[in-house]
């Protein structure tokens, strides 16, 4: 074998062009190889951590915390301030609840020193120079007389009647309207009047500011104040409230079919119709709520009811 440098020389440059090339290749194995591991990594770790936001996914609109999709709302200021969009918002529930707590607000506040006070009830055709309408005039005055505050639904009928008589009786006149597609808006003879868009609202401040009920022949709205009154008597909602019917041939039919029909198929007791007075005689009817007008729990707390139902329980009964 020769042992010429010449001869061992392009064996030896060979190899280190096959080391190096061995090495590119080992390191470019390694760093795909490397590579490939770090992604698995990641993609499992994301896997495993995919139900758990970032904290810079969560998002607060109020008192509400949102996450993910969720939390791609717009801010509130920017609604409120962006006057380009529709007035749509107008008509959703949040915006009702609103004017709902102005009524009870714009109620409360008109009311809330009006004093004694009796809520007449009765047709809003009634017709003016009628018997029934005269007999709303003289109910009004003598209310007014007795020093009691009358309020009505404000429209016409016997209600305008009512509120007629209690400002002849000098006297304070009140008239809750209420929104409706045919009604014909405040009587003339309202001094204090309030509407209202939400039933609710306005039976609240019939019953809430009244120590007592006069109720004159009527159609639907009259029965439901009606039936409404007896029902919070009943469950002792209200304490000491006088309900009072006059015109016994309108209302004894009424008030015998409640005798042969539900308490006598057990749908009622029989004591529940103590709660009604049925009438003729409009001194007596006024008699009878101041009566009870006296015993009724007013604002300040005074009288013989106590509001939480354990006052006298035959205080609006006979």
């Amino acid at each position: 074998m020769s042992t010429d440098p010449q001869q061992e020389g392009p064996p030896a440059a060979a190899g280190k062009s096959a080391g190096k090339s061995a090495g590119n290749q080992a390191g470019k194995t390694a760093g795909k190889t490397a590579g490939e591991t770090a992604k698995q990594a990641a993609a499992k770790t994301a896997g495993e951590t995919r139900d758990i936001p970032a904290p810079a996914g969560i998002r607060h609109k109020g008192p509400l915390e949102l996450r993910r999709k969720a939390a791609k709302v717009t801010m509130s200021d920017r609604t409120l301030l962006d006057t380009k969009g529709p007035g749509q918002f107008v008509h959703t529930d949040p915006w009702r609840v609103l004017r709902i707590q102005s009524e009870f607000v714009e109620g409360f506040g008109a009311l809330a020193d009006l004093g004694p006070a009796v809520s007449v009830f009765g047709s809003a055709r009634t017709v003016p120079g009628s018997l029934n309408y005269e007999l709303a005039v003289e109910v009004g005055r003598q209310l007014a007389e007795a020093g009691l505050a009358v309020i009505t639904g404000g429209g016409p009928g016997s209600m305008e009647a009512a509120n007629k008589g209690a400002v002849q009786g000098n006297g304070v006149s009140v008239g809750l309207g209420i929104e409706l597609p045919f009604e014909q808006g405040m009587n003339q003879w309202v001094d204090l009047g309030i509407n209202f868009r939400y039933f609710f609202a306005r039976k609240t401040m019939f019953v809430k500011y009244a120590q007592g009920f006069i109720v004159l022949p009527g159609g639907l709205g009259t029965l439901d104040e009606l039936f409404e009154a007896m029902v919070l008597v009943q469950t002792r909602k209200v304490t000491s409230f006088p309900i009072v019917l006059i015109g016994t041939a309108f209302w004894s039919p009424m008030v015998e079919w409640i005798q042969n029909t539900l308490v006598a198929e057990g749908m009622m007791s029989e004591e529940d119709l103590d709660l009604l007075q049925v009438v003729d005689d409009p001194a007596l009817a006024v008699e009878l709520v101041v009566e009870g007008a006296a015993r009724h729990r007013n604002p300040n707390g005074t009288g013989a009811g106590n509001g939480n139902g354990t006052g006298p329980a035959g205080g609006t009964r006979g």
